[in-house]
């Protein structure tokens, strides 16, 4: 069978579709300066994995990288957010050892997976600045509307909050990679 009639032979989704006609594959780095010249706003790039990805984005003057796999939904066998984070973080470090042109160092956020406030803490702890929250939120808004989302929202913050204390961390800013265990220890 013929890849062509393969493709012809499949009957994709309605997402799928979707999705697949959101991707401009022409898309390339240089179009990061054009997108600058064109609004003052705060450039922020989603979808990032890989670590060689991160330092070029931040070569290239985004002010932020949101760590993303799409949902895993795009592409078998992506890592999780949450285990390339660290490796992203470390290079953007990296990459920025001074911001150039008076600018704000690049924040980094982590988008999927989240669905306890311990997800949030260990995304924090790994080098966030942030979390975004997706399917949860719409889990809520499913079920109860507005009062849904809210309840979703609280129950994290609550999970966060308590998480934090077990962690012996009473601020955000208290929030460091060694409340994690990484590895065991060498006997």
């Amino acid at each position: 069978m013929e890849l062509q009639s393969l493709d012809n032979s499949l009957d994709p989704s309605g997402l799928a579709s979707y999705v697949a006609g959101q991707i401009d594959r022409a898309l390339q780095w240089k179009d990061i300066a054009w997108i600058r010249s064109i609004t003052p706003l705060p450039l922020i790039l989603k979808g990032i994995l890989r670590p060689a990805d991160a330092r070029i984005a931040v070569e290239h003057g985004v002010d932020a990288i949101i760590v993303s796999n799409h949902g895993a939904r795009q592409l078998d066998g992506v890592p999780a957010t949450i285990d390339m984070l660290p490796y992203i973080v470390a290079e953007v470090k990296k990459a920025q050892k001074k911001p150039k042109d008076g600018r704000r160092p690049v924040e980094v956020f982590v988008d999927g997976g989240i669905r306890r406030g311990t997800d949030v803490l260990k995304a924090l702890a790994l080098g966030a600045k942030a979390v975004l929250i997706g399917r949860p939120v719409l889990w809520g808004l499913t079920v109860n509307g507005e009062d849904g989302v809210y309840s979703v929202l609280n129950h994290l913050k609550d999970e966060l909050e308590l998480a934090m204390a077990l962690a012996g961390c009473p601020t955000v800013d208290d929030i460091t990679e060694d409340i994690l265990l990484s590895r065991s220890p060498k006997l």
